[in-house]
């Protein structure tokens, strides 16, 4: 038996037992946790220090704690590492056993979260964190963080933190900072074929309030929405906290299958694509869908929501114009962001509404408090007008096209038994089906002991019978750990017996 000398009490791990070292850790500070023997708040040893106390891998410990995070029982704490969460999962999941199950009405304090909060609630996702100087195989929709320009970034923030003229020091900067506006318009204009005006530009902060900003501005409680199957989890939160009625239509290899939609759903108030790189299997949105999509919201008045997150990577053939460029009704509402093209942590991301939305959410964004510092959103205007965004954004697409062929090489040669690439035209990620027979939430957690990070295929659709596959990132991983990371995968998926395509 390892004994920890910890003051936090005595962990007992057993290398002889069935469990794997994580779980036994994982239940271990679980139990610790539920019984008090880690109050709330408490701050645990580092990762490192706490596998050289048990005499164990740190990739051990930062499984068991990544999955105890996940769930709730840990929190990262900034300048305090990791620590016990304030709020626990298991009190707020206590329930009425005789009325309901846990999973369907969480109680809290003897009184129950609203319908459209236990909806919220219900959407999972999974944060991984970023602190290797690069991601961990195979996370996605983390950028290269390690070759930012952070120098460069660092001088334009100071620069324009020492600017004392005061317009940077007020409560906020309405629909956004104007040079941002402008720069923002430039650019989607030139590279996606966007048709607007600074004005029409509402900057947020990040993807998400975009989405949320959005949703609750053009839907009402039980409007119907179109989304993608499989899809998006951040844009099924966000319509699932405005009160909407997903509508979920299937995505074939021309992308979401109108048609269908149409028979599900007649009249939808709001229809959410990713059209440039579908979320998650990689197609690209035919002009023929294209047209038909904006041919159908103009005659049942329905509004398009066009989430172009990642289309600055496109790696084959030339890109199709945005919808956006191509409506002539003004029914398109455009949304970007920078956390896939600079870094997350900016939190900068925008909405391009039709004119006869913009002085309803430039009204509406002040009272959500989605709006960026002002300092950040200066430092990027400067960032993109004096030309360091497009060679940055040039830059990448070619260290992520040679990582992207890496990673589909990798996926033929060893891990062709058990996965096949779709890897589409563009992105940061790509989705490899299993066998139809594969669980492809256990193929997860074969992954995850061998701390490797995927996405089930699964999980981001609504459909009765998913298709069963894996979500890998590669954008963030340097050739070599690509190499090793499916060589190690290889090797568990092998151990564990998952059922082969041959």
């Amino acid at each position: 038996m390892l004994r920890s000398p910890l003051p936090l009490g005595t962990l007992d791990l057993d290398p002889d037992a069935e469990a794997p070292l994580y779980r036994q850790l994982y239940d271990s500070l679980r139990s610790a946790i539920l019984d008090g023997r880690l109050a709330a708040g408490a701050r645990l040893p580092s990762s490192r220090l706490l596998a050289s106390d048990l005499s164990v891998g740190r990739n051990t410990v930062l499984a068991a704690f990544e999955q105890l995070t996940a769930e709730g029982y840990l929190e990262a704490v900034v300048g305090a590492g990791t620590c016990v969460a304030k709020s626990l999962p298991d009190d707020l999941l206590e329930i009425a056993k005789d009325k309901v199950s846990a999973r369907a009405k969480p109680v809290v304090a003897g009184t129950t979260i609203s319908a459209r909060g236990l909806a919220l609630a219900s959407v999972k996702r999974v944060a991984v964190p970023y602190e290797r100087g690069h991601g961990r195989a195979f996370q996605h929709g983390l950028p290269a963080i390690d070759l930012f320009p952070m120098t460069l970034w660092s001088r334009l923030l100071a620069r324009r933190a020492r600017d004392h003229a005061g317009s940077l020091f007020g409560y906020e900067t309405g629909a956004g900072f104007r040079p941002l506006q402008e720069a923002i318009a430039a650019h989607a204009g030139a590279a996606r074929g966007v048709v607007c005006t600074p004005d029409q530009v509402i900057v947020t902060t990040g993807a998400q309030a975009a989405l949320t900003l959005a949703a609750q501005m053009v839907t009402d409680p039980g409007d119907e929405v179109w989304i993608e199957d499989p899809g998006y989890l951040g844009a099924r939160g966000a319509f699932l906290g405005a009160g909407a009625k997903l509508v979920p239509v299937p995505v074939d290899a021309e992308g979401i299958d109108v048609d269908e939609g149409r028979k599900r759903a007649a009249k939808p108030k709001l229809i959410y694509v990713t059209p440039s790189h579908q979320y998650p299997l990689g197609v690209t949105l035919s002009l023929q869908r294209r047209l038909a999509l904006l041919d159908f919201a103009r005659s049942a008045n329905s509004w398009i929501l066009e989430d172009d997150y990642d289309s600055e990577y496109r790696y084959t053939g030339r890109p199709l114009a945005s919808l956006q460029g191509l409506d002539r009704s003004g029914h398109v509402l455009y949304m970007g962001t920078f956390a896939k093209t600079l870094f997350p942590a900016l939190r900068i991301g925008y909405l391009i509404v039709p004119d006869g939305l913009i002085e309803a959410f430039r009204t509406a964004i002040r009272l959500t408090g989605h709006i960026p510092p002002a300092s950040m959103q200066a430092a990027l205007a400067d960032f993109m007008t004096e030309g360091h965004y497009g060679t940055h954004v040039r830059r990448m697409r070619g260290v992520y096209a040679t990582r992207r062929d890496t990673l589909i090489a990798a996926i033929e040669t060893e891990l062709g038994e058990w996965l096949e690439a779709s890897p589409g035209d563009g992105g940061m990620q790509m989705a490899a089906y299993l066998h139809p027979d594969a669980d492809d939430k256990h193929a997860v957690s074969i992954a995850a002991r061998a701390d490797i990070h995927l996405s089930a295929l699964s999980t981001y659709s609504l459909a009765p019978k998913p298709p069963k596959g894996l979500y890998l990132g590669f954008s963030a991983i340097p050739e070599a750990q690509i190499k090793r990371a499916a060589k190690r995968l290889a090797d568990a998926f092998q151990s564990a017996k998952l059922p082969s395509r041959r």
